[in-house]
């Protein structure tokens, strides 16, 4: 059986955590940040646990990580 490709897009935007769950990082923080308030800001710093419906989809983009 060959080694399988990791999905080299998926790996850099998810991390999986110690307990081997996925870990993201927030979208629409990169530009137009003038009118968004400055708590949504603070709040698209933080990362976010992927959920369970593309939890699948993600390891098998990532069967090593």
């Amino acid at each position: 059986m060959p080694k399988l490709k990791t999905n080299r897009g998926a790996a850099k935007r998810f991390k999986r955590t110690g307990t081997g769950k996925f870990v993201c990082f927030k979208s629409n923080k990169s530009h137009i940040l003038t009118k968004k308030t400055r708590k949504r800001k603070r709040r698209l710093r933080q990362s976010v646990v992927v959920d369970a419906v593309n939890f699948r989809s993600l390891e098998r983009m990532m069967p090593y990580l």
